[in-house]
């Protein structure tokens, strides 16, 4: 990825334009450590940049009825972007990012962000290119991660021997 595709220099470009205003568009918040961005199933649209701290991405996982853990994804520091899925659909969060240090975060309305992007193509290309470039470093981990996994299970089994 190029300084020009990288997510924080676009969005230090959109955040510095004069038509994309804070307090209105986007506005900065600070957290403490072991605090709640947001939960998996909420609504949401705010798309964050962490300025400055580490935050974790959990999920839920049912071990069965009456069991359930929150193992953590993976960790996210200054520069990162995350809850940009809320931008591409309408669905509830897909999981839980809560605070590792204390933290500052950018928080970018979704909506506006989506009707500024409209107006300014210039600057909206660049900004889902550099999304869609993370979107698919993010896969590709999970896709090595579900890899793991599922031949740890074959493993476990002894399944493995028969293949």
């Amino acid at each position: 990825m190029n300084e020009a595709t990288k997510p924080n220099s676009i969005l230090d470009t959109l955040l510095n334009h004069h038509d994309f205003k804070e307090g209105a568009l986007w506005q900065r918040r600070h957290y403490e450590p072991n605090t709640t961005v947001f939960s998996e199933g909420d609504r949401g649209r705010d798309v964050y940049l962490i300025v400055k701290g580490t935050v974790r991405v959990q999920g839920s996982v049912d071990l069965d009825a009456k069991r359930q853990i929150r193992p953590g994804f993976s960790d996210l520091g200054e520069g990162e972007v995350f809850g940009e899925l809320a931008l591409f659909d309408n669905h509830p969060r897909s999981a839980s990012v809560s605070t590792v240090t204390a933290c500052d975060l950018i928080a970018i309305d979704g909506d506006q962000l989506m009707q500024f992007l409209d107006t300014h193509p210039d600057l909206g290309y660049p900004l889902f290119k550099a999304l869609i470039l993370i979107l698919v470093g993010r896969l590709r981990q999970a896709d090595r991660k579900i890899f793991g996994l599922f031949a740890w299970g074959l493993k476990a089994r002894g399944i493995d021997k028969y293949l």
